[in-house]
């Protein structure tokens, strides 16, 4: 492998830094200016929140109903297996969500 010049090197260096020094300043650029526009519309920040809050919001709902879902499943599997200690307790709990998921009280 052949060793390049160090001053091949630095300036190689240099105009990496000029380039990444101008994409930062554009990209900072950009912000000022959605920043400014949204200072003018303040109804669409309200908006944005409103959007994104609700999206994260049913994410999250999904998130725990699948979650949820899953252990009550394993649970129930392990309910069957008619372990001596935890069967009985496992099958308490499947039970006691059953019964939440008809609506009556027991």
């Amino acid at each position: 492998m052949l060793m390049a010049n160090p001053n091949e090197l630095d300036e190689r260096l240099n105009a990496i830094q000029q380039m990444l020094r101008r994409l930062a300043e554009d990209m900072e650029k950009g912000r000022a200016a959605e920043q400014r526009e949204l200072s003018l519309r303040p109804l669409t920040i309200i908006w944005r929140n409103l959007l994104f809050g609700t999206a994260r919001g049913v994410g999250i709902a999904i998130g725990f109903t699948f979650f949820a879902a899953t252990i009550l499943y394993l649970l129930k599997m392990l309910g069957a297996l008619n372990l001596p200690i935890v069967g009985d307790y496992i099958a308490d709990i499947v039970r006691i969500v059953q019964v939440q998921l008809e609506g009556r009280t027991y």
